[in-house]
């Protein structure tokens, strides 16, 4: 016998329950048409995910609940249909899992493993399962055991519960797991290694459905998998792409046709994160364009570039604001760039205003040198002219500013910090420069002008002035004390100079208040800046 079953990776909008169901219902009758006899959701994929404190909301659970009885009734009984929501049982939450056939929910089961970590914090809101058996279906006249789980079910490397064991050692012929799995530059190795392990492991098919899309500052890359009783790959979902993957298996024997998978390189994933990143997080908040301040640097340039994949040329503005300091290279590169991308732009000159703020701070500043002080002032006025752009034509401010230079505090509050998204902020600075490179070779000409990416990167609020950085030695420290959070001992040992160590330490410590101010931004690795960092302001431990 050959089950069709099918995966309906979907990118939902956290909240939006009716227009999530409009898209849940044509997903099940498109299947319908196609002939699956089971099919497939992600986790949570009613409500959005995540959440986060929604779920204290009693008319958004209960109304979740509505939809899913409405969703069921579109259920025949020729179909199965396994899907995402949040239950309540006695006043407790429950992240859940239920199955619709014949117009109605036959099962329900809920996640065990509840994750309280990084972007996750579900122990605040669900009650674990006390326990999770497979379920029993009838499918074309034959009866089948199936387990199903959600999420961090499957990753149990941390846990006494193993619930894919569980559910195998309990007669289960083959486990479904729903997942809102967000994206992270090494995500997918990772994932495909745990499923392989429970395939070897019990020789037993395994289904991993995964959500798509973005909401607020979390990526989700898709990838879902289906895996035969062998390991081969039979289903695979594609990244980054709303898909409706249907494949058969043979039930005699559990095998299938076996699917090739495009791997993408490291660099084309982050890419293609950012682009999905800043496309749903206009759209799904009400905006439709964006404007970005254009210095001929090579920040600005990527995240120029990347909104206009995201949103296309005639829907970003380049802003160019150059002072007394900018060199006459940065502005030929950033009047090069906005040309290549074919994207509206201004010259709006800052020295009048700058000459402005310096005369009425004449009598209180008097017999003080210049300093930060004046460049910060250059900053914040183009932070304000592009928010007024903002306000006035109702574009979203896209900031520039790179994980790197935020973690070391090299940026203004109210100035450069300014914005709706920050495209970049989990992005080091080295790999703002493969992401530029990646570019052009993607475009398959040069974009971005090679003299954006050979420069010495300066923020050019004084003359001569360049970057106080090593940025190929200070980005992988960055990284170690931010993604991997080794201690001063630790880095010292690996090699890197115990003075860098401490100043640099010091430096992110010290700029925690200016990343609590600064917009949000997407996450693209396993430790951003946003929800999963929980840092103290307040922070005298200098270790």
């Amino acid at each position: 016998m050959e089950l069709k079953i099918g995966i309906a990776q979907i990118n939902p909008t956290i909240g939006d329950l009716e227009g999530n169901a409009r898209k849940i219902s044509d997903y099940i009758c498109k299947s319908k048409k196609k002939g699956v006899d089971l099919l497939i959701f992600p986790e949570m994929v009613i409500t959005g995910y995540p959440p986060q404190d929604l779920l204290f909301n009693r008319t958004f659970i209960e109304k979740n609940i509505e939809t899913l009885e409405r969703i069921s009734r579109q259920v025949e009984n020729d179909m199965h249909v396994i899907i995402g929501f949040v239950d309540r049982i006695g006043g407790k939450l429950y992240n859940g899992a239920a199955v619709l056939n014949n117009g109605r929910v036959i099962y329900k089961r809920y996640k065990t493993l509840l994750p309280n970590y990084d972007v996750f914090d579900e122990v605040r809101y669900f009650t674990p399962a006390k326990e999770n058996l497979p379920v029993d279906l009838e499918i074309n006249g034959k009866k089948f055991k199936i387990g199903i789980e959600i999420c961090e079910d499957l990753w149990d490397k941390n846990y006494n519960t193993k619930i894919t064991d569980i559910l195998y050692d309990n007669g289960a012929q083959f486990v479904i797991n729903i997942s809102a799995s967000p994206f992270t530059d090494t995500k997918f190795e990772t994932r495909m290694r745990l499923i392989k392990e429970k395939v070897k492991k019990f020789r037993k098919p395994f289904i991993y459905a995964n959500m798509v899309g973005s909401n607020s500052e979390v990526v989700f890359d898709g990838n879902s998998v289906a895996m035969d009783s062998d390991g081969k790959v039979i289903g695979w979902g594609k990244e980054f792409e709303e898909t409706l993957e249907i494949f058969e298996i043979t039930t005699e024997d559990w095998s299938g046709k076996e699917k090739e998978i495009k791997f993408s390189s490291r660099v084309e994933r982050i890419y293609k994160a950012l682009v999905m990143g800043i496309k749903d997080y206009l759209y799904k908040t009400g905006f439709y364009k964006a404007v970005v301040g254009v210095s001929g640097g090579i920040d600005s340039a990527v995240v120029i570039s990347l909104a206009v994949e995201a949103l296309g040329a005639d829907n970003v503005l380049g802003v160019m604001m150059p002072s007394k300091y900018t060199s006459v290279q940065s502005m030929e590169d950033a009047k090069t760039l906005v040309k290549n991308l074919g994207v509206k732009s201004y010259i709006i000159p800052i020295d009048q205003i700058f000459q402005a703020y310096n005369s009425t701070f004449t009598e209180i500043f008097a017999g003080l040198p210049e300093d930060i002080t004046e460049e910060n002032i250059q900053a914040r006025i183009r932070g304000n002219i592009l928010m007024a752009i903002s306000n006035k034509l109702g574009y979203l401010v896209l900031s520039t500013g790179n994980k790197t230079e935020l973690a070391l505090g090299y940026c203004t509050i109210y100035g450069d910090l300014s914005g709706g998204l920050a495209v970049i902020s989990d992005v080091s600075k080295p790999d703002v420069y493969e992401l530029a490179n990646y570019y052009n070779t993607l475009k398959g000409r040069v974009v971005i002008p090679e003299s954006i990416l050979t420069k010495k990167p300066t923020a050019e609020l004084k003359f001569g002035q360049v970057d106080p950085f090593d940025y190929k030695i200070v980005s992988p420290l960055v990284d170690e004390i931010i993604n991997n959070n080794r201690t001063i001992e630790e880095l010292i040992k690996m090699g890197y100079p115990e003075e860098l160590v401490i100043d640099t330490a010091r430096r992110i410590r010290r700029a925690e208040y200016k990343r609590r101010q600064a917009p949000p931004g997407i996450k693209i690795t396993e430790k951003a800046f946003g929800i999963g960092r929980r840092f103290p302001i307040i922070n005298k431990f200098d270790g």
